[in-house]
């Protein structure tokens, strides 16, 4: 018997709405979770998915690629290759897999929620794929990163992270569970599978994996490449919602869904991917600048898609943005530096006089600016005053992002607090957009606790190992400096 073609009953199989009769509609699909901005059911039912694909085809598309990346790392001597690799491709690792795995697990319950309150069928299809696609990204790279264990306590953060409150952590935490656990699933969609994969995750996986695939790490490269095509696939899905706003006179809403998230997620990937690339990526491996690379592949091509879409830039694109890829990463690996201990990966300092070169070269000014604390703690090390570079003071950190108040060092100092007073609590922000975001729904932010918050308020409790207690770090999970100082030495010996 011949078979039916899919594009003959993929719809049909698809189209699954229906009239309830034992209930009101609005109980079946609350306003609240499904749909507060009053859009008509017909329009959702014109939700059209870019990437189409049926159950049986999804099976077989997921077990080659399972066998495939389970292939290569069966073929080869993982653990031999994590004794011998640079140390920062060892850092790279440890922080890789602990701060991604628990996000990809947070987002099976993300899609979930879509596959249960959309009003679009098709949506709601994508979505049910989107789940599995998470729960294999979550299996894969705590799989991955279990191999090395014996090798390092960080590569336990994989599963670890996601039950304590590391600083880096709560700060992660608090960006996705804004973004895709406590808003309707409409604007879920649009700020987890535009803004956050088509923007960032799906090319963060390209670039990461070509930067792997040319260390030799083709166990990583391959892994990524498959949850990286994964990405690709339900990242539409927030276009087809972002033309269903448009036709029904809600592009301010839409709109501001895209600033909100684009900023949130980009201090996120700023910090996980800009040290990564720019740090710890071992020199002669790098093939972009992470400000190249961002330029490129997000500014560009996410301004394009946007833009196809009806949609203007962000409203601080220009003035905020665009100078923030030169500078933030920067002054954030030099907190991550100093204050290691409360990270669980070993922390690369990334500034060797070959370093700095490049790193002078991608960014015109960086020696007369954030190469001048970094000549202080060179200082500090060759002396042998390691304790100078442990900071004893806490510092100011973001109300909305969680990572400390930053600006750019030198002549051009810009550190910025900008403040909210509300409801009788001051809130600090380390950027003005952050403050900006504060102040479009104040009620959705004002309970969070950051770690300063914590800590002043007797949360965290007191005494010497207080804050790594909370933090559920034992001395063994604590960051040390990977290259134990031996970086600093060159210093010396260039001179001599």
């Amino acid at each position: 018997m011949a078979k039916v073609a899919t594009r003959d009953w993929y719809d049909i199989a698809r189209d699954t709405n229906w009239t309830p009769t034992y209930v009101a509609e609005d109980e079946m699909f609350p306003p609240q979770f499904s749909d507060p901005y009053g859009i008509p059911l017909a329009e959702w039912e014109t939700f059209d998915e870019p990437y189409k694909i049926t159950f049986r085809d999804y099976v077989q598309s997921q077990r080659e690629k399972d066998v495939g990346a389970y292939s290569v790392k069966s073929a080869i001597a993982r653990t031999e290759f994590y004794r011998k690799a640079s140390p920062g491709w060892k850092s790279l690792l440890q922080l890789h897999f602990g701060a991604v795995s628990f996000t990809e697990y947070g987002s099976v319950s993300a899609f979930a929620r879509m596959s249960r309150f959309a009003r679009a069928p098709g949506m709601r299809n994508m979505a049910n794929f989107g789940s599995l696609d998470e729960i294999r990204h979550a299996q894969i790279q705590m799989y991955f990163a279990y191999e090395f264990i014996g090798e390092s306590r960080a590569f336990d953060w994989a599963q670890k992270a996601v039950r304590t409150n590391n600083w880096v952590v709560i700060s992660e935490r608090h960006c996705f569970d804004d973004i895709e656990h406590t808003r309707d699933v409409i604007s879920a969609a649009i700020m987890t599978n535009f803004s956050f994969e088509q923007a960032f995750t799906n090319l963060q996986f390209v670039a990461l994996s070509a930067d792997a695939k040319k260390y030799g790490d083709y166990s990583f490269a391959t892994m990524l490449q498959t949850i990286q095509s994964d990405e690709a696939r339900h990242a539409q899905i927030g276009e087809p919602l972002i033309e269903i706003m448009l036709r029904n006179g809600r592009k301010a809403e839409a709109q501001k869904l895209i600033d909100i998230s684009f900023w949130r997620i980009w201090k996120q990937f700023s910090v996980l991917s800009g040290v990564s690339m720019d740090y710890y990526t071992p020199l002669e491996q790098r093939e972009l600048s992470f400000k190249e690379f961002v330029k490129e592949f997000v500014g560009n091509q996410f301004l394009r898609n946007i833009q196809a879409l009806g949609l203007e830039k962000p409203w601080y694109w220009d003035e905020y943005f665009l100078p923030d890829i030169d500078v933030y990463h920067h002054a954030q690996q030099i907190g991550i530096y100093l204050y290691r201990a409360t990270e669980w990966w070993d922390v690369i300092a990334g500034v060797s006089p070959a370093e700095r070169q490049w790193l002078e070269s991608k960014y015109p000014g960086w020696n007369d600016t954030f190469g001048q604390v970094w000549d202080v703690i060179t200082e500090n090390i060759l002396a042998g005053r390691l304790e100078r570079t442990e900071p004893k003071l806490l510092p100011m950190m973001c109300n909305m992002v969680g990572f400390e108040l930053t600006g750019v060092p030198g002549k051009k100092w810009d550190v910025r607090d900008c403040q909210v007073d509300y409801e009788g609590r001051r809130y600090h922000f380390g950027h003005p957009v952050d403050k900006w975001i504060f102040e479009q729904e104040p009620k959705r932010y004002k309970n969070h606790m950051g770690f300063i918050d914590r800590i002043v308020r007797g949360i965290v409790p007191a005494g010497p190992d207080g804050v790594f207690d909370y933090m559920n770090m034992g001395e063994a999970d604590r960051g040390n400096c990977g290259e134990n100082f031996a970086w600093a030495e060159s210093y010396r010996r260039a001179a001599e």
